[in-house]
């Protein structure tokens, strides 16, 4: 069974950006990787559910069974998803299976970058047609995770910066790995 890890963080925090781009890293190195991001899994697997909070934690659930189905196939498997609540966090991943990474960034950054227009969208008036009403961390939930084994901080350091340090924590995992 291959690594399986999970970023999660806000929109825009940068969890996909990293996860393809450590993907590439390893892939280059001759290692098999799957990236699983939440915005894909919501067009497909997850299409009949909303924003609610049991939507979001059955999203996080199914997405994990998905992960654990593949991973097997895979040397790392990265997920990419928001997982707001501490609840779905404590529910769905264990440390013995999966680890958790904080994409960590300020709501001021993430606004300056808004790459969707989420932000944007979300601090319209009430009533507005284009209001968006449950944008996680704005106006919506999203609890700071208890348990990350890692935080990565990427309105702190660079792209390269934060990949370097999920590559070197990887390493050691691997490391730890096969000497058991």
């Amino acid at each position: 069974m291959g690594i399986l890890l999970q970023f999660c963080g806000l929109s825009g925090a940068g969890k996909t950006t990293l996860a393809n781009t450590l993907a590439e890293k390893w892939r280059k190195n001759g290692r098999k990787v799957m990236v699983m991001d939440g915005d894909d899994y919501r067009q497909s697997l997850c299409k009949d559910l909303g924003f609610s909070k049991a939507d979001r934690l059955e999203n996080v659930r199914r997405i994990k069974e998905e992960a654990r189905r593949i991973s097997a196939e895979y040397d790392l498997v990265l997920l990419s998803i928001i997982n707001p609540f501490e609840e779905g966090r404590k529910l769905v991943f264990s440390k013995e299976e999966m680890e958790l990474v904080w994409i960590k960034c300020g709501l001021s950054t993430l606004r300056e970058r808004d790459t969707k227009g989420l932000y944007f969208k979300a601090q319209l008036p009430d009533g507005h047609p284009d209001k968006i009403y449950n944008l996680t961390g704005v106006n919506d939930a999203f609890e700071v995770p208890e348990q990350a084994e890692l935080v990565i901080e990427t309105d702190v350091f660079s792209l390269e910066e934060s990949v370097e340090c999920l590559n070197r924590y990887l390493e050691g995992k691997e490391l730890k790995k096969k000497r058991h």
